[in-house]
């Protein structure tokens, strides 16, 4: 019983420090990884912004790996369209550094006062009628119900408004 106690024991120290051991090369992978993203991040954008170096070390490259994406060129969205959302969703957050930083891309991408406006207009719509939708508790399969039928009627009117006199 004794030997099977400490064979046991040995076993449960191997796995601990088997664990510390991979815990700290995981560590190590995660710095360097965090490092080449900053790297990365310098190569990008010509300099690493301090809120870039508040981020958790751990988290940074999935993180921008995936600003990285979204902000490309390469993808569904333009970039004025991007920026406009982000401006809305910022202003509703509501973000003040986000709104400056948003702002900022809008109108680098070439978005005017009033694109900016209607984007933070739709979000306070969208952020209103969540609010009496959401408090009122409308019943969600009541409402597609609903949009499906107003759906037809404003496909219909589409129709007819095509085919012209």
């Amino acid at each position: 019983m004794a030997a099977s106690a400490r064979l046991l024991s040995l076993a449960a120290g191997m796995t601990a420090a088997l664990a510390f051991q991979g815990f700290a090369i995981a560590e190590d992978a995660a710095s360097a990884s965090a490092d080449a993203t900053l790297a990365d991040i310098e190569k990008t954008w010509g300099f690493v912004p301090s809120f870039i170096r508040a981020f958790p070390s751990s988290a940074l490259p999935g993180a921008w790996a995936e600003l990285k994406a979204l902000e490309s060129e390469d993808s569904a969205l333009s970039a004025k369209e991007k920026a406009l959302v982000s401006v809305g969703v910022s202003a509703q957050v509501p973000c003040q550094y986000c709104v400056w930083l948003d702002t900022r891309s809008a109108y680098l991408a070439g978005a005017t006062d009033e694109e900016i406006q209607e984007a933070i207009a739709m979000a306070a719509v969208v952020r209103h009628w969540s609010t009496i939708l959401n408090g009122n508790q409308v019943d969600f399969e009541m409402l597609k119900q609903e949009f499906a039928e107003f759906d037809k009627a404003a496909m219909e009117m589409r129709r007819k408004t095509m085919a012209g006199p």
